[in-house]
């Protein structure tokens, strides 16, 4: 039987994403995102189309390492303004039943003890469709912004992670026992006080001291995931990660990343099959090729490179305004997105090679073709490239996603490489199929009920 795909939609609770520049095109609605309508419209597409998930990207900071300000930033709409992804969850779970939300927050922006119970909050309102995808940040200008003199060291960043990670899954998983809530109006007994306890933690970066607020959710943790592909943003992936994302130029970065990810998991403790892979693309389908070839075209006109090369300017560290298009680049050892700077580096990407792989303003390969081209160009990233499925980034919204709705998923549901129904219970059944908790041999495990954090 061929394995099924798996998709989310890659979105993010702003005007310019990821393919920069299309806000200029006349179907595009992405200038309306301020909106609830824009989001719960696009909730109820991505339903139809039986996505797994709504994946929101975030950042807390600003892209101002191009020219070395924001200007370009502001002008093209590059991630600025961005609004908060959680406020969204609520109304667009409200207009859906089986599409799940993966919401990008900040380790480094958060406390822990809140932020546990706005997830377990958005975790009950959801009916366990929530999850976390868990970032450490990579902006200079977010740690300013918060106080920080500048931005910590990226494994440094981790380790702080790793520490948040823990007292997060002392508070969702050991605070309170299965059967505490009795809810018994007789006894007036709501919660049994002997079933709940008090979580105390004092580590190198994080003190607390509290009952969680939240009784048990339905997944109680909610989904993990996580995009970190350097040495030690795997290692965290390999330790917590159920969902990967990776942004690799064709499969065979892909393959080796996957199997890299996945030999890590079982090092940890886990099993491979215990962390799905997958590959930010983007596609551009019509009902023929060249229908497609033109829709791409008249894409690209409205498309800026320069803001994609903005985009990467920040990611890197590396402010590309300096070099003349041909000009060698001095790819440092940096403290931003480390994978995005080593396969630069490897590959002696110039500028003028940075802006001819972004024709439609973003960094991720580009499929264009009619709905079989697509489909097979799909399988051959799953095959190959050994991921389990994808982040779909938009182009024209909310067209992209109803014409890979309208074009493709007939024809990947037709090679049943795509599900035809949601199936039973929380996203995380729904993506593994072993229940909504996650495995005891998952790190959560020494954290549930007579581990030592709880009293």
């Amino acid at each position: 039987m061929a394995k099924e795909i798996l998709l989310n939609a890659f979105n993010m609770n702003c005007v310019g994403h990821i393919n920069h520049g299309l806000w200029t095109h006349p179907r595009d609605r992405s200038s309306d995102y301020n909106r609830l309508d824009y989001w719960t419209s696009l909730a109820a597409t991505l339903e139809r189309g039986l996505f797994d998930g709504l994946f929101l990207a975030d950042i807390v900071g600003v892209y101002d390492v191009y020219q070395q300000s924001v200007d370009l930033t502001l002008r093209e709409s590059i991630q600025l303004p961005v609004n908060d992804p959680l406020m969204l969850v609520s109304a667009m779970a409200a207009v859906t039943k089986g599409l799940g939300f993966g919401v990008t927050v900040n380790v480094n922006a958060e406390e822990p003890y809140i932020f546990a119970r706005r997830l377990s909050t958005l975790d009950h309102l959801t009916d366990g469709r929530i999850g976390w995808n868990i970032v450490t940040g990579y902006l200079d200008s977010a740690a300013r912004a918060v106080g920080q003199a500048a931005l910590g060291e990226h494994d440094t960043r981790y380790d702080r992670a790793d520490e948040c990670l823990d007292l997060l899954y002392a508070l969702w998983e050991g605070s309170w026992d299965e059967d505490a809530v009795r809810r018994d109006r007789a006894a007036r007994i709501y919660a049994d006080p002997a079933r709940v306890r008090k979580i105390r933690h004092e580590g190198t970066y994080f003190k607390a001291e509290g009952y969680h607020l939240s009784e048990p959710s339905r997944q109680r943790t909610p989904v993990l995931y996580q995009a970190g592909t350097s040495g030690r943003g795997r290692q965290f992936a390999s330790r917590h990660a159920e969902c990967v994302f990776i942004s690799s130029p064709d499969t065979l970065v892909a393959r080796t990343a996957s199997r890299a990810i996945r030999q890590g998991a079982v090092e940890a403790g886990r099993e491979a099959e215990d962390v799905r892979v997958f590959a930010g693309i983007t596609v551009v389908v019509d009902r023929t090729e060249k229908a497609a070839r033109e829709k791409f075209e008249d894409y690209a006109r409205h498309a800026s490179t320069e803001a994609g090369l903005a985009h990467f300017s920040a990611g890197t560290g590396i402010d590309f305004s300096q070099y003349d298009l041909d000009e060698a680049i001095a790819y440092g050892k940096g403290n931003f997105v480390q994978t995005s700077v080593d396969l630069a580096r490897e590959r002696g990407w110039t500028k003028r090679n940075i802006l001819s792989g972004m024709p439609l303003g973003g960094r991720y390969p580009l499929i264009v073709g009619d709905p079989s081209q697509v489909a097979d160009a799909l399988e051959t990233w799953i095959v190959e490239g050994e991921v389990d499925g994808f982040n779909l980034a938009r182009t024209v919204v909310p067209e992209s996603y109803e014409d890979f709705i309208d074009f493709v998923i007939p024809v990947l549901q037709e090679r049943g490489r795509y599900k035809t129904a949601y199936g039973a219970g929380s996203l995380r059944n729904r993506l593994f199929g072993q229940g909504d908790r996650l495995p005891d041999r998952h790190p959560v495990g020494s954290f549930r009920r007579g581990n030592q954090a709880a009293e």
